[in-house]
């Protein structure tokens, strides 16, 4: 499916400025193919171990000659076998949409929201490129859409990326505990978003994604402004969940949020890592190329030491 620019829908958020800084740097293929994406694989060498993990219901376009006939005379349906030397993994990104994602103190405009589809886009498509399966789900206090992960989704993730709205208040519990029961097999997992609920609440809710040794990183999706606090005069705040407003003079107040806002990515931090979960902070206000290297680098080195 083509837009009317004659492009892929949602291919404007795989940003070619992004894409082409990184595809030049050793970093990629060192961090990025090396650590990211074969962190699940057991070897380099495709379908060279006997060694059988499990079945899959077959889809269309896997090779016929991996059909198990046995079980499918048992059974009158299609299944593929699958071994341990299998290096395509599964990556699924999950997007909050709620609310509070559509913040902005750019002039650009830029959101939350947009940020994290970039981010998503960027992880989807060096995902394909190195022939894994990619999903994607967008979430607010329940499921929005759903795209389940397989090697030909690249395009239907973009499409579901370009038609993405911000959506109702949010809730993380109820839409991961849904969408947990959908990752049958061990899986890279990508949860993108800006994380208004106490981190408790947070680290419960995606501890759902965990089962079968998941792996899960968590992506934290601020403005800058959110983090700063820059205002001056003093005025009525609207909460973007809630519709609430509250009026608040900054400069009474500023120092106090500051050390909230720092707290609460302290915490998010510290019970990410009693959870082996990794967990990065985005400030929509820096290059996004910069952050995926941050990010990634630091997946790096904590997989040394884990």
């Amino acid at each position: 499916m083509l837009d009317a620019r004659g492009t892929t829908p949602g291919a404007r958020f795989v940003d070619p400025h992004v894409l082409a800084r990184i595809s030049n740097l050793e970093l990629l293929a060192r961090v990025v193919v090396e650590g990211f994406i074969n962190g699940l694989h057991r070897s380099p060498n495709l379908g060279s171990s006997m060694d059988f993990a499990e079945h899959r219901a077959y889809m269309p376009g896997d090779d016929i000659r991996r059909i198990d006939w046995k079980l499918y005379a048992r059974s009158d349906k299609y299944f593929i076998k699958e071994f341990e030397a299998d290096t395509n993994a599964n990556f699924s990104v999950l997007i909050d949409t709620s609310r509070s994602m559509a913040f902005s103190s750019r002039k650009d405009g830029l959101t939350k929201l947009d940020y994290a589809k970039y981010v998503a886009a960027c992880l989807v498509y060096f995902s394909s490129k190195q022939r894994d399966r990619v999903g994607f789900a967008s979430f607010a206090e329940e499921v929005v859409s759903y795209v389940p992960p397989s090697a030909k989704h690249l395009s239907v993730i973009l499409h579901e990326l370009d038609r993405m709205k911000v959506g109702p208040r949010g809730k993380l519990g109820p839409p991961m505990q849904l969408l947990a029961e959908s990752f049958r097999r061990r899986s890279i997992i990508a949860v993108i978003s800006d994380l208004y609920e106490e981190p408790d609440a947070v680290i419960e809710a995606v501890n759902h994604l965990r089962g079968k040794g998941n792996d899960i990183m968590l992506m934290h999706v601020l403005d800058s402004a959110e983090i700063e606090f820059p205002y001056d005069e003093p005025s009525n705040f609207r909460d973007l969940e809630s519709d609430e407003r509250i009026p608040v003079v900054p400069g009474k107040f500023r120092e106090k949020y500051r050390a909230l806002v720092a707290n609460h990515i302290t915490q998010l931090r510290s019970l990410s890592r009693q959870q082996g979960i990794d967990y990065a902070v985005f400030d929509t206000a820096k290059p996004l190329d910069d952050a995926l290297f941050a990010f990634l680098a630091s997946r790096e080195r904590l997989s040394r030491i884990r």
